[in-house]
Parts: structure tokens; C-alpha cells; sequence
């Protein structure tokens, strides 16, 4: 049976929680993960981590800001993938936010033409949308990656709402600690 574990400054410095977050992310998609943990303290950032008995399965890292909560990080362990964790995990998250504000998320977009990975963005697009979430029709580039925004709502979805979302990052950033 899984196990959520709520994450915060002071308990996330497990070495296979930042191992995993650091290995199912590429590089440049990751905030650092020091950043990251001083980012608790000044964001509303739920942070979970999901244990099978003792073995951590995956975690999940939602930003709550006041109009959306943005899934900002999902991983389960390589090993454990195809094993119906990630449909369990997503479940629970979902039935958590249901009901509250949209559910947001952007993926590796399955239309990008010159993505090196067409196949498997194409089951994560699937995945996701197979649990409850919709394609806002919505795409942002960075970095030369194109995401496809996804939502657990009906209502509509902009490039303006993402960039408000990125504003809030922003300005938490701006006053993280240890940021000048």
C-alpha cells in the first residue's frame, strides 16, 4: 500500500529523494534541488514523496497558487514504471486537488517534430490524459522544447495564464534566500 510523506526543508535531504528527482528530469527542465528546497520555505509548495512499505515509488511536486495548483514535478522510480505506481500516485493526486482550483500541468509536447523522444512523449501524453486531464490546446517553447499544457478543467487555458503562473515562480525566486 503507498504511503504519502509530505516533504519540507528540514526532511528533504533523503539521498534517493533528490537521486530520483535528479535522474527522471533532464537537466535543463530542473530547478536545482537546493533551490528547490529553499523554495518550501517561500512558495506554497506541496511536496510529497510515495513509499511502497520502505522503497520511495515517486514523488510529486505541486505548486498551489491562489487561480491554479500547477503539477510542476512527477516522477516514479525507472524501475518501478509500468507497474501501476504512476496511475496510483496520479489518482490520489487528483482526488486531493478535486473540486479546488484546476489542476495544471505541462508535458513534452507528443506533436513536437524534431523531439528525440516522439514515443514516449506520446504514452505520457496519453497517460495523462486516460487519468482526467484534457489538452488545453495550449503549447509553450523553452529551450527548444515544445510542452503541451494539460488541465483538470473545462475552462479555458492561455499563454497568459501560464505567464502568470511564471511570474509567481518569479518573484519567489527573487526573494528566495540567499538571492540577491
Amino acid at each position: 500500500m503507498l504511503r504519502a510523506v509530505q516533504i519540507n526543508s528540514c526532511n528533504a535531504g533523503d539521498v534517493a529523494l533528490r537521486r530520483l528527482y535528479e535522474t527522471a528530469f533532464p537537466v535543463g527542465e530542473q530547478i536545482p534541488y537546493d533551490d528547490l528546497i529553499h523554495l518550501l520555505d517561500v512558495m506554497d509548495i506541496d511536496y510529497t514523496a510515495y513509499y511502497d512499505d520502505e522503497m520511495l515509488v515517486g514523488l510529486m511536486i505541486v505548486l498551489r497558487l491562489p487561480r491554479y495548483n500547477w503539477a510542476w514535478y512527477f516522477a516514479v522510480q525507472e524501475k518501478l514504471r509500468g507497474h501501476g505506481y504512476g496511475q496510483a500516485i496520479f489518482s490520489a493526486v487528483l482526488d486531493k486537488y478535486r473540486g479546488k482550483r484546476p489542476f495544471i500541468m505541462d508535458i513534452e509536447s507528443p506533436n513536437q517534430p524534431d523531439a528525440p523522444n516522439p514515443e514516449q512523449r506520446k504514452r505520457r501524453h496519453a497517460f495523462y490524459l486516460r487519468n482526467g486531464l484534457r489538452d488545453t490546446g495550449t503549447c509553450r517553447s523553452y529551450n527548444g522544447i515544445t510542452f503541451t499544457i494539460l488541465s483538470s478543467s473545462d475552462e479555458p487555458f492561455t499563454l497568459q495564464d501560464y505567464e502568470d503562473i511564471v511570474a509567481a515562480l518569479r518573484a519567489a525566486w527573487e526573494n528566495m534566500p540567499g538571492k540577491e
